[in-house]
């Protein structure tokens, strides 16, 4: 690492450094980053350049198999920045901060919301699973605990009682959860990332993003499939 330091920018390490204390950042907050650790370091700063000032980042961590990545959060189709470890395949990253039995939680938690309609889990299904744990059973006082552990970690993010994956989540396990649901994962017609609150059609089985439902059928008189063009039956947002 003291070789990869020796070529990095200041302004670069800066960015990277606060990028991986904060686990998942937004657009607007990496912009003011962007612009904060220039000036900081006092190199050549452009508004519009962010993308680049990553991939010059990325350039250095490619041999240590990160990456910094661009995601969409479902909820509102705004830009996140988070960085991936590329080596660390499947739920590995997350052995090391949690035990056995929170992983399993964790992963059949990830089931139900994955194989859900609308890509969430009632709080009671979920604590419905604690006592069937094959590590060991769960208190449900337990296990709600260890929800409220994942949520502020940002693995899970939770809405009136309906727990959902985090953007964090699904700009890391992306890869992760289309290789091990190949059946049911599906990518966004639209913005072709990984889809988990989504909109399908009743006809082809394509899914969208809620925001990217909302831009796609913007000004359109009737709402149909971007796939099959048959109506689109689902209450656009």
């Amino acid at each position: 690492s003291t070789m990869m330091a020796a070529q990095m920018t200041n302004a670069h390490r800066r960015f990277l450094q606060v990028l991986m204390s904060h686990g998942i950042t937004e657009g607007s907050e990496a912009r003011k980053l962007h612009r904060h650790c220039c000036e900081t370091d006092k190199v050549y700063y452009a508004h519009d350049k962010l993308d680049d000032f990553i991939s010059a980042i990325n350039s250095h961590l490619q041999p240590l198999f990160m990456q910094i990545r661009k995601g969409i959060s479902e909820d509102d189709g705004r830009a996140h920045y988070a960085v991936v470890n590329l080596a660390e395949t499947e739920v590995t990253k997350m052995a090391s901060d949690y035990t056995e039995i929170e992983l399993e939680l964790f992963r059949k938690t990830m089931d139900l919301i994955i194989l859900s309609e609308n890509g969430f889990a009632s709080s009671t299904d979920i604590l419905n699973l604690a006592d069937q744990l094959k590590t060991k059973k769960m208190k449900k006082k337990e296990a709600e605990q260890v929800l409220k552990v994942f949520v502020e970690d940002k693995w899970l993010s939770e809405k009136n009682g309906e727990y959902t994956l985090h953007t964090r989540c699904i700009i890391e396990m992306e890869q992760y959860i289309l290789s091990n649901y190949q059946d049911v994962a599906r990518k966004c017609n639209i913005c072709h990332s990984l889809a988990i609150q989504s909109q399908v059609c009743d006809s082809c089985g394509i899914g969208m993003h809620l925001p990217c439902v909302r831009k796609y059928f913007r000004g359109q008189t009737e709402p149909r499939c971007p796939k099959c063009n048959e109506f689109w039956s689902c209450d656009t947002p």
